[in-house]
C-alpha cells in the first residue's frame, strides 16, 4: 500500500511540474533543441505510416500529448501521403498542457488522462504515440499493457524518448555537460522553473536503456518493428506492433 502511495505522489508531482511550465513549454523546447526535435518527430511520423500501410485510420491517439505538437505532424504527414484519419485524440494528465493544446489545435479532441488509464475504448485506435513522455510514467509496465488494450490488431505504438546511454568519449562528456549544466539553466531562465528542467537530465539518467525498453514492449505483447537512434544517441525512436 505504501509503495502505491509513493508512486501516486511521484506521478502527481510530475504532473504539477508540467502544469507549471505549460505556458512556456513550446518556446523552451525549441530553444533547447535548436529545432532538431522537429526532424525527430517528422522521421517518426513518416516511418510509422510506412509500417502501418493503411490509407484510412479510425483514430490516432497521442499519449502525454503535452501542447499537441506531435499531433500537428501526424496530420501533416497524413495529408502528404493521402491518408484519411477520422479522429485525432490527445491524452495528458496535465490540465495546464491541455489548455495550451486546445488553444493551439482545433482538429483534435483532448482528454485528461494517464497513460496507464487511457480514456479510450478497447481496440479503438490504429496508432498510439508518446513523445518524450514514457519516462515520466511511473507505472510504465501498466501503461504499455494499456496501449496494447487500446490498439486494434496490428496497431502500432510509436515512442520517441531520451533513453539512457553508456557515455565514455569526449563528445559524450560534452553532451552530459550540456544536459546537466546548460539545459537546466536555460530552461529555468525561460520557464522560471529551474527544478523542472533539472528534472529532465535526472529522469534520463534514471531511465532505461533502449534494449531494456524494447524488452518491456515485447513483454507487453508487442513485436519490435523499428529502432533508430538520433544525434549521437540523444534521442531514440521505437516502433512496435501489437501481436
Amino acid at each position: 500500500m505504501e509503495k502505491k502511495i509513493d508512486k501516486k505522489e511521484k506521478q502527481d508531482k510530475i504532473v504539477n511540474m508540467f502544469d507549471d511550465i505549460a505556458s512556456t513549454y513550446d518556446l523552451t523546447n525549441r530553444v533547447l533543441s535548436m529545432g532538431i526535435d522537429i526532424k525527430w518527430r517528422r522521421t517518426a511520423c513518416e516511418k510509422a505510416y510506412e509500417i502501418l500501410e493503411l490509407k484510412a485510420l479510425t483514430q490516432i491517439t497521442d499519449v502525454a500529448c503535452g501542447t499537441g505538437d506531435l499531433l500537428l505532424f501526424w496530420r501533416e504527414y497524413a495529408q502528404k501521403k493521402g491518408i484519411v484519419v477520422q479522429d485525432y485524440v490527445g491524452v495528458d494528465p496535465s490540465v495546464g498542457m491541455l489548455e495550451v493544446a486546445r488553444n493551439k489545435i482545433d482538429f483534435a479532441e483532448f482528454k485528461e488522462g494517464k497513460a496507464q488509464e487511457l480514456p479510450v475504448k478497447d481496440e479503438s485506435t490504429e496508432l498510439i504515440s508518446i513523445s518524450y513522455g514514457i519516462r515520466n510514467v511511473v507505472d510504465r509496465v501498466e501503461a504499455l499493457q494499456e496501449f496494447h488494450r487500446a490498439l486494434k490488431p496490428n496497431g502500432i505504438v510509436v515512442i520517441l524518448e531520451f533513453t539512457k546511454q553508456e557515455r565514455a568519449g569526449m563528445f559524450d562528456r560534452v553532451v552530459d555537460f550540456g544536459m546537466k549544466r546548460v539545459l537546466p539553466r536555460v530552461g529555468g531562465l525561460i520557464s522560471k522553473n529551474y527544478e523542472a528542467y533539472k528534472y529532465l537530465p535526472d529522469s534520463i539518467e534514471d531511465f532505461l536503456t533502449t534494449k531494456m525498453l524494447e524488452k518491456e514492449l515485447e513483454d507487453a505483447g508487442f513485436k519490435m518493428r523499428y529502432t533508430k537512434s538520433f544525434t549521437m544517441g540523444i534521442s531514440t525512436l521505437l516502433i512496435a506492433q501489437k501481436i
